[in-house]
């Protein structure tokens, strides 16, 4: 068995995810509040050397052993992934649905057909009915809404529209110069961001969001203002060469095994037969 084959060939496939992580990072540079991907590559040796003081079998032992395949496992692996939550630039737009959150671990609550999700992404309208929506046409919640089930509604004939920092929207009384209280956005803070899961549409799955509560005074909320993505453009266009270079060994490397080796091999019998 040529183990340093399956060890390149191995290695090659984690750069493979690496290209597909990097690529949709790229991708979505542009993206309002989309969040960068990263992976954590490392390697089963590495990986047993922490955790072999835990296992249930005493080192040294058959038992032990079938843990641990010296050969094969020595290849680079993903190990784990993870979402930077750090914020992004804040982009002045001329939209006054538009809303931004300035402080990270933060989050919008919208409904969808799957549920409730949470969204970092801003960018707000309203459909025919005056229900506030975002672009993808979800409803985004207003802070009460797991008791009232009720979306956020603003009348077509409000025409001046304030959000203030905590989420608190109001708008113009007719023919005065006052404003009137409306719905307050739900502004999510989960105890721990790790347990969100990207979904499709720059949104996130939360299970047991419904014993979260609103923060009622969150500071955060900036109207007329979208985060932009935090993806670093040229950091991603490094990697991307670095990937790509690591392919290229990997290749070269199973090239080597695959032909040279075997055909100095095949010479050396030859000749000795």
């Amino acid at each position: 068995m040529q183990s340093g084959y399956y060890s390149a060939a191995a290695g090659m496939v984690t750069q493979f995810n690496r290209l597909d992580t990097i690529a949709n990072n790229l991708a979505n540079v542009n993206t309002v509040g989309f969040k960068e991907d990263n992976l954590i590559v490392g390697d089963f040796m590495r990986l047993y050397k922490e955790a072999r003081d835990e296992l249930p079998n005493a080192n040294h032992t058959k038992e032990a052993a079938q843990f641990l395949n010296r050969a094969m496992n020595k290849a680079p692996q993903v190990v784990d992934a993870y979402t930077d939550h750090s914020l992004g630039d804040m982009q002045k737009s001329n939209n006054p649905l538009d809303m931004a959150l300035s402080r990270e671990g933060l989050f919008f609550l919208v409904k969808t057909p799957d549920g409730v999700r949470f969204t970092r992404d801003g960018s707000f309208t309203r459909d025919d009915q005056g229900r506030l929506i975002t672009k993808s046409g979800y409803e985004v919640l207003p802070s009460d809404y797991f008791e009232s089930k009720q979306p956020i509604v603003l009348n077509q004939e409000d025409s001046i529209i304030e959000i203030d920092k905590n989420g608190q929207i109001y708008a113009n009384v007719p023919n005065s110069a006052n404003f009137a209280p409306n719905a307050k956005l739900f502004v999510a803070h989960p105890d721990n961001i790790a347990f969100l899961k990207k979904e499709g549409d720059n949104l996130y799955r939360y299970d047991g969001e419904e014993e979260l509560k609103s923060l009622e005074e969150s500071g955060a909320v900036m109207q007329g203002f979208v985060e932009k993505s935090n993806v670093n453009a040229v950091k991603m266009m490094t990697q991307l060469i670095e990937t790509n270079r690591l392919v290229g060994m990997y290749q070269k490397a199973m090239d080597t095994q695959m032909n040279d080796m075997n055909r100095d091999a095949i010479e050396k019998i030859a000749r000795k037969s």
